[in-house]
Parts: structure tokens; C-alpha cells; sequence
């Protein structure tokens, strides 16, 4: 049996880098790792073949250190804390490249990383082809389908979420009586949740969206069981998120914590008419079954 090429993992927060190496192994690929102190978790480093540990911007040792390990497909898996990224120290292939990018937001770094990465001789991948079951799924996936008042903010916001993220802004929109409440920047989903939630109270729309012309291998949306768990915590009663575009992570978990606190979960694609995801009979406070 041929030995397979080693995988390249970029590896940020949370499961992510666990789960592609897991699914990795399982095809009998090594997996070579780097990751950022006060990013990644450092139990990553018991469980692949090679890691090494570098700081935001040291471009030029990474790819030497993939190099040295005859990597050629990458993945990235996991984000980076933003407000953290300000505090980004490059190498001179790094500053040559920011020097090059047009915008310092997410998707035209992340496109000029990719670009640098392929002109090294490097295949950027999507973990997705290593997590499938990850993708979000289309329709309702909690009890409860979101009532009509909720239906009339997602419609209202999803193409504002949309130009948001055309102009590389955000992926999530929170909105409320067809009122956007409030917008991600640099805080995160999280911290725009809890920001909704404290401006206008219960009853608010979270919108999480693919970014129009976004890197699709490199930085998916990704919601999982503390998105909803913000979402209680902020009074939010529906979610809508892109589904085939976006990651659900511990989606069971997540779905019945929403159940037992009576929010809507949707996962809608940007060219289905609404009324196709929900029934145009649930009333507020309404239920059905996914």
C-alpha cells in the first residue's frame, strides 16, 4: 500500500483541528500541525505526527516547516481571536504580503495567504472534505419553525447580511421588528449576540451568512452549542445560518438545548424562497417538528 502525503493543518481554536486530524488518521494520513500560542489548544500537539508552535506572522516559518515535511495539500481548521490578530508581529514574507493586500479585513488577507501559499507549490484544501457531516443541513432543525414575526426578520436581514459580507465586513446580522439591532465586525458572533440582546431585548434574529466571494476552504461560518447558549443567555429566539456553506459543530447538543429553550434553528440557501424552509402557518410562540 502507497503511503499517503502528510496533511497540513493550520490549526486556530476550538474542536476543528481535532476533528480533521481524527478523520485524517482514520485515512491513514500523517498530519503535520502549526499553531498559535493563546489560539490553539495545546493538547493538539500529543495527537499529531509534527507541530510546531509560531506566532501570528511568521509566514516564512511556517511554510519551511511544512516544507521540511514534504507537506503539499493544507487545511486551515479553527479561527483566531481578532482583537488578538492587531497584535500581529510579521515576518518579511508576511509584511510583504499585507503591504500587498488591499484591505486588512478577513477574506483579502485570506485570499492573499492562499494565493502565496499556491505560488509556493501548496494545495489549500477544505477540511470540509475531511468533516463532511459538519455542513449545515437545509431546513428546520429544531421543534419549533420560526413563527411569522421571525420569518419577516430573516427575510428582511438576510440580504443585508449578505452586502455586509460582500463588503467583507461580518457574517452575522442580529435583527428585531425588521430593525438591524446589531452588526459583527471584529467582536465576533458571540459578542454581537450579547450586544443584540442588551440593546433590544428579547426576541431578536441571529442571521449567520457566507460571505459573497469568500475563501470557501479557508473560513467557513461555524455555529455550534454555545452559539445557542449566547442566544438564551441574550433572550434571541430564532437562528438562521447557510446551510451547505456553513459549520454546525455538536449539532444534537446544540439543537436540544435550543429545543429546551424554545429556539428556532433554520438552515436556509440564499436562492430558495423563504416560504420553501417554513411553514407560513406558525404563529408566534408556535411549533413543528423539523
Amino acid at each position: 500500500m502507497q503511503k499517503q502525503s502528510p496533511l497540513g493543518i493550520i490549526a486556530g481554536q476550538g474542536q476543528f483541528p481535532f476533528l480533521v486530524v481524527q478523520a485524517a488518521k482514520r485515512l491513514g494520513r500523517p498530519t503535520v500541525a502549526v499553531g498559535f500560542r493563546e489560539h490553539t489548544r495545546p493538547e493538539l500537539f500529543a495527537v499529531v505526527d509534527h507541530m510546531a508552535w509560531i506566532r501570528l506572522g511568521q509566514m516564512g516559518r511556517m511554510l519551511s516547516f511544512f516544507k521540511k515535511h514534504r507537506v503539499t495539500d493544507i487545511v486551515f481548521a479553527g479561527g483566531i481571536n481578532k482583537p488578538r490578530a492587531l497584535e500581529i508581529l510579521p515576518d518579511f514574507k508576511a509584511a510583504l504580503l499585507l503591504l500587498q493586500t488591499r484591505s486588512k479585513n478577513d477574506n483579502a488577507i485570506l485570499q492573499s495567504v492562499v494565493r502565496a501559499m499556491e505560488n509556493q507549490g501548496f494545495n489549500v484544501v477544505s477540511p470540509i472534505d475531511f468533516v463532511p457531516e459538519l455542513m449545515t443541513p437545509e431546513g428546520v432543525m429544531s421543534k419549533r419553525a420560526p413563527d411569522k414575526r421571525e420569518q419577516r426578520d430573516i427575510e428582511f436581514g438576510w440580504p443585508l447580511a449578505k452586502e455586509l459580507g460582500r463588503m467583507d465586513i461580518g457574517q452575522c446580522l442580529v435583527v428585531k421588528e425588521s430593525m438591524v439591532v446589531a452588526v459583527e465586525a471584529m467582536e465576533g458572533t458571540n459578542a454581537t449576540i450579547l450586544r443584540g440582546g442588551e440593546l433590544a431585548g428579547p426576541g431578536c434574529a441571529i442571521i449567520k451568512v457566507f460571505k459573497p466571494g469568500q475563501e470557501q476552504n479557508v473560513d467557513q461560518p461555524a455555529i455550534g452549542k454555545d452559539t445557542i447558549e449566547v442566544m438564551r443567555q441574550a433572550g434571541a429566539t430564532c437562528l438562521a445560518v447557510e446551510a451547505g456553506r456553513s459549520l454546525f459543530f455538536d449539532r444534537e447538543q446544540a439543537v436540544r438545548l435550543a429545543d429546551e429553550h424554545g429556539i428556532a434553528v433554520v438552515g436556509k440557501t440564499s436562492d430558495e424562497p423563504p416560504e420553501q424552509l417554513w411553514s407560513s402557518e406558525n404563529e408566534p410562540g408556535g411549533s413543528s417538528t423539523a
